[in-house]
């Protein structure tokens, strides 16, 4: 399973051309959501065992719980909400993402994340609709 899913979020980061593709799950006893799978591209940190940001109160987290896609191709402008820009700070200086729910029987068992750190960006289309297909194959894989 872990080479399938690794594969999966590097075809990711490679067809974005993003600093980092996440993926987090929900895991029985684990802090919510935890980063189990990731692609850095060179000079991006790592998020496995950041434990510091609450993804219950964070906005964007919220979004994708309840099952949507949320894109921002510019993070510092998103939201006015200093929980979030706190969120940014930690993860390297988020300055754009791609955040999708991974679905299996309409619940949430996994979040995808691309991110682009340092600047904003403006996300295609085709971006866009990777994110949803790698998802949907994270789901099948999970």
């Amino acid at each position: 399973m872990a080479g399938g899913v690794d594969a999966i979020l590097a075809d990711l980061l490679a067809l974005t051309e993003a600093s980092r593709v996440t993926l987090r799950q929900d895991l029985p006893g684990e802090h919510a959501f935890p980063v189990t799978h990731e692609a850095l591209a060179p000079g991006a940190g790592s998020l496995r065992g950041e434990r510091t940001i609450d993804l219950r109160t964070q906005p964007v987290a919220l979004e994708v719980a309840a099952g949507r896609q949320v894109v921002q191709d510019d993070c510092e402008t998103a939201l006015d909400d200093p929980d979030f820009h706190r969120m940014r700070e930690v993860y390297g200086g988020l300055g754009a993402q791609i955040v999708t729910p991974v679905l299996r029987d309409g619940a949430v068992i996994g979040i995808v994340s691309v991110h682009q750190l340092g600047r904003p960006r403006l996300w295609t289309g085709a971006e866009i609709v990777a994110c949803r297909d790698a998802a949907a194959r994270l789901a099948e894989l999970l």
